[in-house]
């Protein structure tokens, strides 16, 4: 059995990639994956793996978990998918990008200890991920999580050489979320492991959240009289629906920081490009491109 973990991050996917997936739910069983509601587990494996301080748990205790979690005890493939399996968020800056990443993913994955595992991760530009967290964070009454804390210097690149240093031997899976939208299906099918030609309903909300009424209508009726016939063809034709049709109140991501300048904009994006080829240069990573 393997068991994948979805990691989030904040601000990026809200839940989207689990609900589709729990959509399917019949059809990914069919093929031998196991997708679990969140609520069985997020609760159930903080615990444990609090309780083991990072111990291995012991295949009786782990099977005793996973009987918890999913009614396929037969199933091939495990998802699990929670935003706060790197961090809180009122916590996610204070020691570099999710500083405690790699030991509290070290301690989830010794819950299945004798499971192989898989870990997926979006990322996304710290010039509008950090306004956004701070924003989500600040709403539930938590202080300033930018306060003294010098956004240049935060790169996810630290972040997956400590999720990797802490685990080695994981494969992992990033992605840029500004390129969810072109790469949606891919994400799906990288996470679920379902076979490439399997049909998942309602796999349209990004799109449907990102495209005018108007536009969504259009690229349905397109797509159903020109349907596809490659990864490329799709996303030439999602790029051509989102510049018409796109909603500008949902294309566009401003920062809103107190005190940042478009200079300091522009640096955090410049330095997030450059830590894209870090990224992909570190081993056992494997990035979705468009």
């Amino acid at each position: 059995m393997r068991i994948v973990f979805h990691l989030g991050v904040h601000c990026t996917d809200e839940d989207r990639l689990v609900r589709c997936l729990l959509k399917n739910r019949s059809t990914l069983s069919d093929q031998g994956i196991a997708v679990p509601s969140p609520t069985r587990y997020r609760n159930l494996l903080r615990d444990a793996a609090k309780q083991l301080r990072g111990a291995r748990a012991s295949a009786e205790s782990a099977a005793i978990i996973l009987d918890q979690i999913t009614d396929d005890p037969q199933a091939e493939r495990v998802i699990l998918s929670w935003t706060s399996f790197l961090s809180f968020p009122a916590y996610a800056v204070g020691d570099g990008l999710y500083g405690q990443a790699g030991d509290r993913l070290h301690g989830f994955t010794q819950v299945f200890s004798e499971m192989d595992a898989e870990f997926h991760m979006a990322i996304r530009n710290p010039a509008s991920f950090l306004p956004d967290l701070r924003e989500r964070v600040m709403s539930k009454g938590f202080d300033d999580i930018l306060r003294d804390i010098d956004a240049t210097q935060l790169r996810w690149s630290d972040t997956i050489r400590a999720i990797k240093d802490a685990n080695p031997g994981v494969p992992m899976t990033v992605w840029c979320d500004e390129d969810t939208p072109l790469i949606w299906p891919e994400v799906l099918q990288a996470i679920s492991g379902h076979a490439p030609d399997t049909a998942l309903e309602d796999d349209e909300e990004l799109l449907a959240d990102l495209l005018t009424e108007e536009g969504l209508v259009r690229y349905r009726a397109y797509c159903r009289e020109h349907p596809p016939q490659a990864v490329s063809q799709r996303r030439r034709i999602v790029t051509a629906f989102l510049e018409k049709f796109g909603r500008p109140e949902k294309m566009s991501t401003p920062a809103t920081a107190p005190g940042w300048s478009e200079a300091l904009v522009d640096r955090l994006t410049q330095n997030y490009w450059r830590d894209l080829d870090r990224i992909a240069r570190t081993p056992g990573v494997r990035i979705i491109e468009p």
